[in-house]
């Protein structure tokens, strides 16, 4: 049995000039759910409690804008010709999830120095909030009949399938994705709960989880921004999987640091946790 999806439109309603997108509302709920989730973690994890809600105005500033200018870097044929206005048209779409974690990085690293707090220990709070916002938003690209696979055969037995409007039938590639992204929210959220692990090591783990993912289904993919005949997603993934790997092996190895007999004192530069202060950095 084949249970086949297709998207009702874009647009949940309208109002006189105003139409409300679902694309926005599931961002807009993303935010919300994520910001919620982040401030519980962050008090499980010694973090002022507003630090989580100072936290998301700077990651917004900082991931937009680079989300935005990556794409359109990757498809500058598309806008050399003008007007120039469309480079900065977020509502006509054209967004790229790697340039919004450059820049959101690059945010949470300034907020980190400017309130000195652990940088290591403020990203694991936010991963599971950011898997989970991918995880909803990617559903965003179903209402809008993007980010789909390849053209399926006629005679094809996958069991779940997208219909686009001109009746083919496609791998619904925003929905692997969201799939896997919700299955590494709930792999980080359990280890979360089940123990504080070593600061910095569930971005680790969120940075080796997503790009596997990534690497995956980008290979199905028909829109993929490209350089050359390589699939820029598909480069950046690889990328990503070597850096996780280092995030995860660099918080262990100041985890095993810290507790080393030949260390009795906390070495707060490794930002690791200390009674006194959890989430100072010196």
């Amino acid at each position: 049995m084949t249970l086949v999806l297709q998207s009702p439109g874009p647009i949940v309603f309208t109002w006189g000039p105003f139409s409300l997108r679902w694309y926005g509302l599931l961002i807009g709920l993303a935010m919300v759910l994520g910001l919620l989730l982040a401030r519980h973690l962050a008090a499980r994890r010694g973090l002022p409690p507003n630090s989580m809600s100072d936290l998301l105005l700077w990651l917004v500033v900082g991931s937009l804008p680079l989300a935005r200018f990556y794409y359109v870097a990757f498809e500058w044929e598309r806008y050399r010709d003008g007007p120039w206005w469309k480079v900065l048209a977020l509502w006509q779409g054209g967004m790229a999830i790697h340039g919004a974690l450059l820049g959101g990085s690059a945010a949470l690293y300034l907020f980190a120095r400017w309130q000195r707090l652990n940088f290591w220990l403020l990203a694991d709070c936010i991963v599971p909030s950011l898997s989970l916002g991918q995880s909803i938003g990617r559903w965003g690209n179903f209402f809008n009949n993007e980010a789909y696979g390849e053209v399926l055969p006629p005679d094809s037995s996958l069991w779940i399938q997208l219909q686009l409007p001109d009746g083919s039938r496609v791998h619904p590639t925003f929905l692997y994705e969201s799939l896997w992204n919700l299955g590494l929210f709930g792999i980080l959220l359990f280890l979360s709960y089940r123990r504080q692990p070593p600061p910095g090591s569930l971005l680790g783990l969120y940075l080796l989880g997503y790009s596997l993912g990534r690497f995956w289904i980008e290979g199905l993919r028909t829109d993929s921004l490209m350089l050359g005949s390589l699939r820029v997603a598909q480069g950046v993934s690889l990328l990503l999987i070597g850096a996780g790997l280092a995030v995860m092996l660099t918080a262990q190895r100041r985890a095993s640091a810290h507790l080393s007999p030949v260390r009795p004192s906390p070495d707060l530069s490794t930002g690791i946790p200390t009674p006194e202060h959890p989430s100072k950095e010196p």
